[in-house]
């Protein structure tokens, strides 16, 4: 006949308790999601939902784009898709700097030494928190033009991030896929890939332009 747990040695009970705390603890412990995501797509799924349609392009505009960077960056709708294309790279600072000195240009002379000393520290010190790529010469002759500032103190600085940006970054604009949908005409009542989810739909002859918040 069986004699009961206390005819168990020590070892054999201590070792079914903590099989039964271990299938415990299992029962207790929540299913675990079905599909597991990685970093990298719980990132994209952030920058998605930071997408908003925030203007409407008409498709002639866009086609001026192409012609030249100029026209491009001049353009306020232009900059912001620009903007979207150079955040998606990583290379945003290029851009917020030449806006930084555009903005500059239009800032009083009693405010613009402290304006200045801001944009240099970070966009022009070496190891500034988003340094632009300038060789060593430019970056002292911007320093020199802090001792006297006025309005083509970045002057320099900012024609040779233009040049860069023109380049590099906006022959990989035009053939991104942003650039692409934007170009293309879009059929009534069928929404932009870009257009967030809840928003209008938008016209045939216009495009929805993404800007990030």
């Amino acid at each position: 006949m069986c004699k009961g747990l206390a005819a168990l040695p020590a070892t054999c009970l201590k070792s079914a308790k903590d099989i039964k705390h271990k299938i415990g603890f299992l029962l207790q412990k929540p299913d675990p999601p079905k599909e597991q995501k990685s970093l990298k797509e719980k990132e994209n799924e952030k920058e998605i939902a930071k997408v908003t349609v925030v203007n409407r392009v008409p498709l002639a505009e866009i086609e001026k784009w192409k012609t030249s960077f100029n026209n491009l960056i001049k353009n306020e709708d232009g900059r912001k898709a620009f903007t979207s294309f150079l955040q998606s790279e990583y290379s945003q600072e290029n851009i917020e700097f030449w806006e930084a000195c555009e903005d500059f240009k239009q800032t009083s002379v009693d405010k613009m030494n402290v304006k200045a000393r801001k944009i240099f520290e970070r966009y022009v010190e070496a190891d500034s928190p988003s340094e632009v790529n300038l060789d060593s010469a430019t970056r002292e002759l911007t320093r020199k033009n802090l001792e006297m500032c006025d309005a083509s103190c970045f002057e320099e600085a900012q024609s040779k991030i233009f040049t860069l940006m023109e380049k590099d970054s906006y022959r990989r604009f035009l053939k991104s896929k942003l650039f692409l949908e934007l170009s293309q005409p879009l059929l009534d009542n069928k929404p932009c890939s870009l257009e967030k989810k809840g928003k209008r739909h938008i016209s045939d002859r216009s495009q929805c332009l993404p800007s990030y918040a």
